[in-house]
This record gives structure tokens, C-alpha cells and sequence, in this order.
């Protein structure tokens, strides 16, 4: 009787111990989570649902907030053409750095990863160089460059040509991207295909298969990866960035981020609830191409 008490005893203290030991271990996850957690709602979802909020709001004389429910915003952005036609270009924009980047990164980056390893470190340091200034004056750069008293125009000239006007334009936009983007493509593509073991490459041709094949059906889908990380990490910032385009551009040809900034801050009187639609659209239209991008990758990787 004595044992049998002495142990319905202990198990009461026991499950006590158990329950004190459980609510510590979620005391230190919660502490653990809470900076985390803080960052994100401070510096993430409260300004999510303020740019939400002024979206559906009205833009009163001045630029004025008024608090009153619209769609009228969403309704402009999907009728005029001045908004759709910057978000189709804004889009072929990226896309189209995205594959130069992709096409210029990937063989550079197979050449860093054949090097020796002190070759390596040199050309990778190289590649990381134009981060060491700032990107605005590098924009400046390239406007000094492409002007029609440039480097390439007063080349074009030494040779008995005319003068081509390639500032401001379009084609002087897609080349400050590329050039800003490529290192975003090469580092991701170079990790992926440092990890790459290129004895599958022999093997492939010892089975038959030449150097594209060998390519497309081995090396491709075991760096995709690498492609993938490095197409988003190019694509994000140059649909939405303004720089470039208005500086390289001149503005003269209007993009998300042109009229963006235009919207908040340029305009008169300023916009702001057309300008948080519009910003809305993007983010939603953006996240749903990652999104079939990376199901795409994903079922080629299978």
C-alpha cells in the first residue's frame, strides 16, 4: 500500500516537471521566433497593408488622401493604355535581360569554375569589382559611353561612319541592365556548377552522346538550380527598377517603375492610391510568374 501510494505520488510530480519542461521549450522557441517575426511585421506585412489600404482609397484635390472605397484605381490601371502597355514592356524588359544575363552568365561562369582555384578567386573578384561603386554613377558611366560624343560613337566615327544615336533609347536601357544585372546571374550558376561533378560529362560521351547533348540532358537539369536562383534574383529587380530606364532612357519611354515614382513623387498633385494599385498589380502579376517558373523548373527536374 505504502509503494503504491509513494508512486501515484510521483506521477502527478513527474507530469508536472513534463509540463513545466514544455512550456520552457516554447518560452525559448517563442523568444527565438520573436525578432524574426518582429522584423517581418514591422518591415514586411504593416507596410503590405498600408500600400493595400491606400489602394482602394481616393486621391482627393492636392493629393489628398480620402478614406473613401474605390476601384476606380484598379479600373484605370486595366483601361488605359499608358499603364497597361508600361506593365507588357516593364515585363519584356526583364525577360529579355534575364535570357542575355543567362546566355553571357552561364559560359562565364563554366569558365571561372575550369580555372585553377587561384584563377578563380581573381576572376570572381573581378565580377564582384562593380559592386565597390555605387550603381547610379556606374548608370552615369554608360550615359557618358553610349552619348554621341562617347567612346563607341567617336569610334564609329575614327572608321568614316556617321554618328548612331544610341542615348537615350531603348537598347541603351536593355544594355544598363544586363550590365547591372550580370553578376546576380554568374555567382548563383558558378555555385551550382562548382558542386557539378564533370565526370558525368565523360560519362555521357562514353555512352554516345555529344558535347550538346551531353549539355542539355546532364549538366543543364543538375545546375538548374542555380539558373533558377539566379533568373529570379535578375528578373525581380529589373521589372521593377526606375533607374536605368530614366536615366538611360531619357524618359521617354515609360516603365513600372518610371511611373511608379512618377506617381508618388513626381506628379502633380501627387497619386499615391493609383500609384499602391499599381504596385499591387505588379507584386501579384510578379509573384505569379516565380511561381509557374519555379513548377516549371521543378517538373523539368523530375
Amino acid at each position: 500500500m505504502a509503494a503504491d501510494t509513494l508512486a501515484s505520488d510521483s506521477q502527478p510530480h513527474e507530469g508536472q516537471i513534463a509540463a513545466l519542461l514544455r512550456r520552457s521549450e516554447r518560452l525559448q522557441l517563442g523568444l527565438l521566433l520573436f525578432p524574426g517575426l518582429f522584423w517581418l511585421v514591422m518591415f514586411f506585412t504593416l507596410p503590405l497593408v498600408v500600400v493595400i489600404l491606400y489602394s482602394f482609397a481616393t486621391n482627393g484635390p492636392g493629393g489628398r488622401i480620402e478614406w473613401t472605397f474605390t476601384l476606380n484605381n484598379y479600373h484605370t490601371l486595366f483601361t488605359e493604355s499608358l499603364y497597361v502597355n508600361a506593365y507588357w514592356r516593364s515585363i519584356w524588359a526583364g525577360v529579355w535581360t534575364t535570357l542575355a544575363c543567362l546566355l553571357l552568365g552561364y559560359p562565364l561562369a563554366y569558365y571561372i569554375v575550369r580555372r585553377p582555384p587561384r584563377w578563380r578567386t581573381i576572376l570572381l573578384f573581378l565580377i564582384l569589382i562593380p559592386f565597390w561603386t555605387n550603381f547610379l554613377v556606374r548608370t552615369y558611366a554608360w550615359m557618358l559611353i553610349l552619348s554621341n560624343n562617347g567612346i563607341i560613337n567617336s569610334a564609329i566615327q575614327a572608321l568614316g561612319l556617321p554618328r548612331i544615336a544610341l542615348y537615350p533609347s531603348e537598347g541603351a536601357v536593355l544594355v544598363g541592365l544586363i550590365y547591372g544585372s550580370l553578376p546576380f546571374m554568374v555567382l548563383p550558376i558558378y555555385a551550382s556548377l562548382a558542386r557539378f561533378d564533370f565526370t558525368l560529362m565523360e560519362a555521357a560521351a562514353d555512352l554516345g552522346a555529344n558535347q550538346v547533348r551531353a549539355f542539355l540532358r546532364v549538366m543543364l537539369p543538375l545546375t538548374m538550380p542555380g539558373v533558377a536562383a539566379g533568373s529570379v534574383l535578375v528578373f525581380i529587380p529589373t521589372v521593377g527598377q526606375f533607374v536605368v530606364s530614366d536615366l538611360l532612357g531619357g524618359a521617354k519611354v515609360d516603365y513600372l517603375g518610371t511611373l511608379l515614382q512618377r506617381l508618388f513623387t513626381r506628379s502633380n498633385p501627387p497619386n499615391w492610391p493609383l500609384g499602391s494599385a499599381m504596385a499591387i498589380v505588379f507584386m501579384i502579376v510578379l509573384t505569379a510568374a516565380i511561381i509557374v517558373y519555379f513548377r516549371v523548373t521543378t517538373e523539368e527536374d523530375r
